[in-house]
């Protein structure tokens, strides 16, 4: 049986194009698609369980993997297969997950997975940017409750030209590399890099980005009524009460107001909203709670929510005490840790951030080994964020997403703020060791002293700020630095980082809808004005990068030699790098790039990097017809010296007797001696006995014939 079909086309008005097609593939998924674009194609599919899970929240995954079959690879290591996810990957599911996910009823608790494949790669099509529409796509077939269809697009900006869903050469000729997501009326998420664009540029990226979106959500549309819509599934619905919202309201609205406006820190407000919560669950019977008691709960965050938001637009008081545009008390320390290459310790009010950086050569570099894309990263930093930092004991699971995010986040923030001819592999790892609203702002902060501290010579420094907004539809308030259960009641969270002259990264996800791109515009200057002013305490501890690394981090020298030496550098089975390695105390890399060899040698001695520069000019010294050279007699023989090239030790070539001196020379010591130094001039090959020539008397005057003997 042919199964029926559906496909559309979404024109991206340069003479490429997007494909969705439905009906052919997974068709026992509540949904699927198949997204083409050049050669490139996404499966995603969709499926939901039919009944609630026990959680009081929905278990979605979204999941996307990259085959290497896809790009006719085979997957490296050991086992043949593909494993966990490479961050790539994750990044990609928290791209698609954020914009996805506060789409969902707030009562529809079934498990629910979106998977989206790689299965055909093409090198001029990035596949992250397709998995967002993917996605969207096989929901809008499907028969799960979903509020409105999303797209995601990358825009670029080349030569002051923006694109939709750039290719990656086009990519690395961008300064903006943005992933925007939205639906026809409303951004959902933003997430990029820049290189030092202005707030205005940020915004019209992004409306660019949404006239695209709005295209493509348009094509689903077209999808959806070509091949037919499920009629949407019934699902148990979650208990409301409103005469218990009425009293757990009345009970608590006013006292967790007076809680919110007083200003208090963390754990004493904590501590008070809990209390309040025991006297709303004591005007109910242990029967009624044993039935009602998660509606109770539920009740209660929601007057307290309310009731915390009110304060912020009524009276722009904060929990914290804070007005709306005020930061939090900053101190920061640098060279903190005694033995790191570099090292600082930002904390900014609750949340604190300790940052080290470790140098290292090309062979530290990070491999990138994906099937849509290969290289490695010679900047990159890692966040860590371990469950202390928030007072809470928590099993430890490995790496999770939000990590990688939020590390990522920082790397871009950072990243082009590296020189390009830094000689050194860079890692940064940011230890947060507490954590009360922003710790990939202050990731940031610290990593930016640390690279300073490290003797990084950065092309400016970088800070970051998160920001928040409260919004009841007719009033608004941007609030700055904000804490975390800021982030949780609000309506939407940005993080922008930047120098004095720019923005250089941002993320920003945004809870409602229809927001008013005034009130972006506002929030961002805002925001401009906090990451100023955080920038200048940064700057208050270390102006500027250290003159040099520290005497204990590795001083790096990058050499180029004639790709034809390498071998000889190298010795047979890695002898000789070897010996000079044990030799000298250093590391020594070496690298062919376009017929030559990039030799980098790393260590914290001077004198043994000294030692394999000398052993370097050794082995590729090749002296020049007719040149002068100084050198040193290091062995007598009857009928000459052996000498040795001073620039160049290791080198020796026999100065024959004849060419000693004009003059008759019986014997060879009547003219030099063991350890004498002089001058010789090379002469080339001798024709004869093919050995290299040299001589002492063509640097002397030739005398008169009656004066030489004979």
């Amino acid at each position: 049986m042919i199964p029926k079909v559906s496909k559309e086309i979404i024109d991206l008005g340069d003479g490429r194009s997007i494909s969705i097609e439905t009906g052919k593939l997974a068709k026992q998924a509540d949904g699927s698609v198949v997204v083409q674009m050049g050669n490139a194609m996404l499966l995603a599919t969709v499926v939901s369980a039919r009944k609630a899970s026990p959680v009081d929240f929905l278990p979605l995954t979204v999941d996307y993997r990259e085959k290497f079959a896809a790009a006719g690879r085979f997957p490296g290591g050991f086992f043949k297969r593909e494993a966990r996810p490479s961050d790539s990957e994750v990044l990609t599911m928290r791209l698609v997950d954020r914009v996805l996910r506060p789409l969902f009823p707030n009562d529809y608790h079934a498990e629910t997975q979106v998977m989206i494949q790689l299965m055909s790669h093409d090198e001029n099509v990035m596949p992250d940017a397709l998995a967002g529409l993917a996605a969207s796509a096989a929901l809008a077939l499907s028969d799960i409750p979903f509020s409105t269809l999303i797209s995601e697009v990358r825009v670029a900006r080349v030569d002051g030209k923006f694109i939709i869903n750039p290719s990656r050469t086009q990519l690395e000729l961008s300064d903006i590399d943005m992933m925007i997501g939205a639906s026809k009326d409303s951004i959902a998420m933003v997430e990029g890099e820049m290189k030092e664009i202005s707030e205005h540029e940020m915004v019209e990226a992004i409306k660019f980005a949404h006239e695209a979106i709005k295209i493509q959500i348009e094509a689903q549309e077209r999808l959806v009524a070509a091949f037919g819509k499920k009629e949407v599934r019934t699902y148990e619905q979650e208990k409301e009460d409103c005469a218990i919202y009425d009293k757990v309201k009345a009970a608590s609205y006013d006292l967790c107001y007076a809680i919110a406006k007083e200003g208090t820190a963390k754990h004493e407000r904590t501590a008070q909203f809990a209390e309040v919560k025991e006297v709303v669950k004591s005007l109910f019977t242990e029967e009624e709670l044993a039935e009602h008691g998660d509606l109770v709960s539920k009740y209660f965050y929601k007057a307290n929510k309310e009731a915390v938001r009110n304060v912020i637009l009524d009276l722009g008081s904060r929990l914290d005490g804070r007005k709306t545009t005020e930061i939090r008390p900053i101190w920061a320390e640098v060279d903190y840790l005694p033995s790191v290459h570099g090292s600082a310790l930002f904390t900014r009010g609750e949340t604190q951030a300790l940052a080290t950086a470790t140098l290292g050569t090309s062979r530290e570099a990070n491999q990138i080994d994906s099937p849509s894309q290969q290289g490695e990263e010679k900047f990159y930093l890692h966040y860590n964020f371990p469950p202390f930092s928030t007072g809470e004991a928590k099993p430890l699971r490995g790496t999770s997403r939000r990590e990688v995010g939020h590390g990522n986040l920082a790397q871009r923030a950072l990243k082009n703020m590296i020189p390009t001819d830094c000689p050194y592999t860079i890692r940064i790892v940011s230890e947060v060791l507490e954590s009360n609203g922003s710790s990939s702002m202050a990731t940031v902060c610290a990593g930016t002293l640390a690279l300073m501290d490290a003797g990084i010579q950065m092309i400016k420094p970088v800070s970051g700020i998160a920001m928040g907004l409260i919004t009841d539809g007719d009033r608004f308030a941007v609030l700055s630095d904000i804490l975390g259960d800021e982030d949780h009641l609000g309506d939407m969270d940005f993080k922008v980082t930047g120098t004095a002259d720019g923005i250089t990264a941002c993320q920003m996800d945004i809870k409602i809808e229809g927001l008013a791109y005034n009130i972006m515009e506002s929030a961002l200057a805002q925001a401009r004005d906090g990451r100023l002013h955080i920038l200048g305490k940064i700057t208050d501890v270390l102006a500027a990068p250290k003159a040099d690394v520290k005497a204990y981090a590795p001083k790096i020298i990058t050499r180029t030699i004639p790709g034809n030496f390498i071998g000889a550098l190298i010795g047979p089975g890695g002898k000789v790098i070897q010996e000079l390695q044990k030799a000298t105390g250093t590391t020594i890399v070496i690298n062919e790039v376009d017929e030559q060899g990039v030799i980098e040698i790393l260590g914290t001695d001077p004198a043994g990097i000294e030692a394999v520069l000398a052993k370097i000019q050794s082995i590729t010294f090749k002296p020049q017809m007719g040149e002068a050279y100084d050198v040193k007699v290091i062995k007598m023989l009857d009928f000459g010296a052996v000498v040795e090239y001073l620039a160049a030790p290791g080198n020796e070539v026999l100065l024959h007797v004849s060419e000693l001196a004009w003059e008759r020379t019986e014997n060879v010591s009547d003219v030099v001696n063991m350890g004498d130094t002089f001058q010789v001039k090379y002469l080339g090959m001798d024709p004869k006995t093919r050995k290299e020539k040299v001589s002492r008397k063509a640097l002397m005057p030739r005398p008169p014939r009656e004066e030489r003997k004979e």
